[in-house]
C-alpha cells in the first residue's frame, strides 16, 4: 500500500478551494450593505484531485469540471491535518489543530480549547440563514453530538436517514451475499430504504433552496457529501464508465526512498473491510494485489462520478431557482491535494467573509485561546482582485515566501494498529510539515499530550523532498542533508 503523502492537501473557491479543490465564483460579489450574497459551501469527504478540471483524461466529472471553469481553482491547497474531525474542525473556525487542540475524533473544541467562533456562526450573528445539510462538521463528540448547534445553525442539521447503513453488511459479493466490504457498488432499489445519504442529502439541500428563494434574508447554506470517502458504496450504474481494462495502476506504488517508518500509514481501516480481509495481506507493508488495486481505483472513479451528479444536480437547482447570479459557491475537499500560490483551507473563513461583505476577522494573536473572534488563515481575496476588496496586508507578494503548514499525529515510531488515527493519549510523536513551492519539509518529533506541547529537541525523524525534481515525493533527501547543509540546501 503506498504511504501517505504527509502535509498534502488541496481546495476550490467560485471559489474551487480544496485540500482537494476550492472553487470561488469570482464574477459574484457584493454591491453594497443591502445587497448581500448568499453562500453555497460544499464540502466532500477524502476527495483528491481525480477531476478533469485537474488535468485527469479518466474520471467523468462535467459538474465540477463546469463549476472550475467560472470559478478560481487552486492548484497548491493544502488541509492542517489529513483526517476528517480535526480537519473540519481546523477551517470551520479558522484556527489550527494546534490551537482547537483536536487531533483525534473525541473532544469538542469549545470546552476542549477554546470557544472559538465557526464560519457559519459569524454569518448567523451578521444577519444570514445558515442551514447544514449531510456531513459538515464531523458528527459525534468532535461536534458535540449537535453538529455545533445552536451556535453555528439557524436550524437544526439535517443527516439523512440513511447514514447508518454505510458501514453495514449492504454490499452483495460474487457468493451472493451481504457484507461490509470496501468495493460496494449497490443497486440502490435493494439498499435499505432504497436511497443512499448522498442523494438524500441533495434532495434536502434542494428543498431549503427552494424556501430561501422567497426569503428576505441572505443563506448561508453547507453541503456535505460522503463520497468518495471509503467505503465505496454508490451506485452500481457508475462503475460502468470505468471498464477495468481501463484502469492504470498508481504511478508511484513503492515506498518513498528513505521514508522513516513513523511516515507510514498502515490504512488499519481499509484492511477491516471483509473484503480487503479476504486478501490476507501482511501487516504493514504487504502489497496489494494488481487485480484488486485495479478496482480500488476503479470504485474510487466511481464514487467521484456519482458525486459529481450529485453536485450537478444541486447547481442546476440554483440555476432554476435564479439564485446563481446572487450565490458565492465554495467547493472544497476536507482532505485528499491540489498552478497558483500556495494555500491553506484555513484561510476558507476570512476569504468568503470577505467575499461576502463582511468585515474580515482580524488576525489571531499568539497564542489565541482567550480570543473568541479571529483567523489563523490568510485572506485570499487578492487572487480576485476585485479593486474595492481590501486585500490582506499578511499576504507576501514573493511566491517564494508563501508557506503552508499541516501535522500529523503518530502513537509510534513504527506502523501499528492505530497509527492512523490514534487516540488523543496515545499520541507520543507529532509530524509538522511546511510545504512551500520549492519543497516539502517534514520533521517528527516527541509530544506530550497531556499538555499540548510538541517538543522540537526530541526528532524522531525527518522528510525532505524537492518539488522540482521530485514532484510525486518518492526520494527522501532528509539524511542527506544533516550536518549543517539543510539550510543551505533549502536556499533557492
Amino acid at each position: 500500500m503506498p504511504p501517505p503523502r504527509t502535509g498534502r492537501g488541496l481546495p476550490w473557491l467560485g471559489l474551487v478551494l480544496s485540500s482537494v479543490c476550492v472553487a470561488l465564483g469570482s464574477e459574484t460579489q457584493a454591491n453594497s450593505t443591502t445587497d448581500a450574497l448568499n453562500v453555497l459551501l460544499i464540502i466532500v469527504d477524502d476527495l483528491r484531485p481525480s477531476l478533469g478540471c485537474y488535468g485527469d483524461k479518466l474520471v467523468r466529472s462535467p459538474n465540477i469540471d463546469q463549476l472550475a471553469s467560472h470559478s478560481l481553482l487552486f492548484q497548491n491547497a493544502f488541509a492542517q491535518q489529513a483526517v476528517c474531525a480535526p480537519s473540519r474542525v481546523s477551517f470551520l473556525t479558522g484556527r489550527r489543530p494546534d490551537t482547537t487542540r483536536l487531533y483525534d475524533f473525541n473532544s469538542y473544541w469549545r470546552v476542549h480549547a477554546g470557544n472559538f467562533s465557526t464560519i457559519p456562526q459569524y454569518f448567523k450573528e451578521n444577519g444570514y440563514v445558515t442551514m447544514s445539510v449531510g456531513k459538515v462538521f464531523h458528527p459525534g463528540i468532535s461536534s458535540n453530538h449537535t453538529d455545533d448547534s445552536p451556535y453555528s445553525w439557524s436550524f437544526p442539521p439535517y443527516h439523512p436517514s440513511s447514514e447508518k447503513y454505510e458501514n453495514t453488511k449492504t454490499c452483495r459479493g460474487p457468493d451472493g451475499e451481504l457484507h461490509a466490504n470496501l468495493l460496494c457498488p449497490v443497486d440502490v432499489l435493494d439498499v435499505p430504504e432504497g436511497t443512499l445519504p448522498d442523494k438524500q442529502s441533495t434532495e434536502q439541500a434542494i428543498q431549503l433552496l427552494e424556501k430561501m428563494k422567497t426569503s428576505a434574508s441572505p443563506f448561508f447554506l453547507a453541503v456535505g457529501y460522503h463520497k468518495p470517502h471509503i467505503p465505496f458504496r454508490y451506485p452500481k450504474e457508475f462503475q460502468k464508465l470505468y471498464p477495468l481494462e481501463n484502469i492504470t495502476l498508481a504511478p508511484d506504488p513503492e515506498v518513498p526512498d528513505g521514508l522513516p517508518p513513523v511516515a507510514y500509514n498502515p490504512w488499519m481501516d481499509i484492511r477491516q473491510r471483509e473484503d480487503v480481509q479476504a486478501l490476507n495481506i501482511s501487516v504493514p507493508y504487504g502489497p496489494i494485489p494488481v487485480d484488486f488495486q485495479r478496482k480500488i481505483r476503479q470504485s474510487y472513479f466511481a464514487s467521484v462520478s456519482y458525486l459529481d451528479t450529485q453536485v450537478g444536480r444541486l447547481l442546476s437547482a440554483l440555476d432554476d431557482l435564479q439564485l446563481a447570479n446572487s450565490t458565492i459557491i465554495a467547493f472544497t475537499s476536507d482532505h485528499g491535494r491540489q498552478s497558483m500560490d500556495l494555500v491553506e483551507l484555513v484561510s476558507l473563513f476570512p476569504t468568503l467573509a470577505g467575499l461576502a461583505g463582511l468585515q474580515v476577522p482580524p488576525r489571531c494573536p499568539v497564542p489565541s485561546f482567550h480570543v473568541e473572534l479571529c483567523r489563523e488563515g490568510k485572506n485570499l481575496l487578492k487572487h480576485f482582485r476585485f479593486r474595492d476588496l481590501e486585500e490582506d496586508p499578511y499576504l507576501p507578494g514573493n511566491p517564494r515566501e508563501l508557506i503552508a503548514y499541516s501535522q500529523y499525529p503518530r502513537p509510534s515510531d513504527i506502523p501499528q494498529w492505530n497509527s492512523d488515527k490514534p487516540s488523543l493519549k496515545d499520541i507520543k510523536i507529532m509530524g509538522y510539515s511546511i510545504r512551500t513551492i520549492d519543497y516539502r519539509y517534514t520533521v517528527w518529533i516527541g509530544f506530550n499530550p497531556d499538555e499540548f506541547l510538541a517538543n522540537f529537541s526530541d526528532i524522531h525523524a525527518g522528510e525532505l523532498y524537492f518539488v522540482d525534481s521530485d514532484p510525486l515525493q518518492d526520494h527522501n533527501m532528509y539524511n542527506d542533508s544533516q550536518g549543517g547543509d539543510l539550510f543551505q540546501l533549502l536556499m533557492p
